[in-house]
């Protein structure tokens, strides 16, 4: 018995079997720590180009709002018509969460009386407690001192006669492995579009539903 347990105690430094199986017992860890990695990365650049696309949707969807309107007048836009427009924003980010994690706020960029910038009305949905970036209802109504909406020197403003849909998106994005790679964040897109149609601007945005189902800013429930 002791001649065979000596025999094998020699043979152990040159021993390789389950050489394999240890070195992959070894990687295996690592292995999966990269795949994770991966997924958290692709699943966060998924979730910030779907907000950018409802951003970009919302936008141009605002700016056709009248187009089919036969009437010989300029249409005048109305609540009912943004809340159709948020409403088919709800639907498409249903699986996102995008009205129980985040912000819509769609604005209407126009001139003011002086020739300024102005935010002439705004709507909002979204539980998500945030207002636009660059001001609420009624900014820059009386003066130029407000220049328009957009970062850095990509800003936005409206011409003569015209407007411009702007769409801020925020959406509060949760890691898919908690924090072990990266923190809660907010992610933010914007999108401007101006209209395509003449409209009453004069008439600003009217309000043809109930107060309960206007989506003004100072409400934070989902539509």
């Amino acid at each position: 018995m002791r001649s065979r347990v000596r025999r094998r105690w020699r043979a152990l430094p040159g021993a390789q079997s389950g050489l394999a199986l240890i070195e992959f017992a070894f990687s295996l860890p690592i292995f999966m720590l990269l795949a994770m990695f991966g997924a958290e990365i692709a699943f966060l650049a998924t979730a910030n180009m779907r907000t950018s696309q409802v951003a970009l949707m919302l936008a141009d969807n605002a700016s056709r709002l009248g187009q089919t309107d036969t009437n010989t007048l300029s249409p005048t836009i109305t609540d009912s018509d943004i809340n159709t427009v948020l409403r088919g924003a709800s639907l498409q980010t249903k699986t996102l969460g995008m009205m129980q994690k985040g912000r819509i706020v769609i604005s209407s960029l126009e001139r003011n009386a002086t020739g300024g910038q102005t935010i002439h009305w705004q709507r909002c949905a979204g539980v998500y407690n945030r207002g636009s970036m660059y001001g609420s209802e009624g900014k820059g109504a009386s003066d130029n001192s407000f220049l328009g909406m957009g970062r850095g020197t990509a800003i936005a403003t409206a011409e003569p006669g015209s407007a411009v849909m702007f769409v801020e998106v925020f959406y509060r994005y949760t890691p898919l492995f908690g924090t072990t790679f990266m923190s809660e964040r907010v992610l933010s897109q914007e999108a401007a579009m101006v209209i395509r149609d003449n409209r009453n601007l004069s008439a600003g945005l009217a309000n043809n539903v109930e107060s309960s189902k206007r989506m003004t800013c100072d409400k934070y429930r989902t539509i």
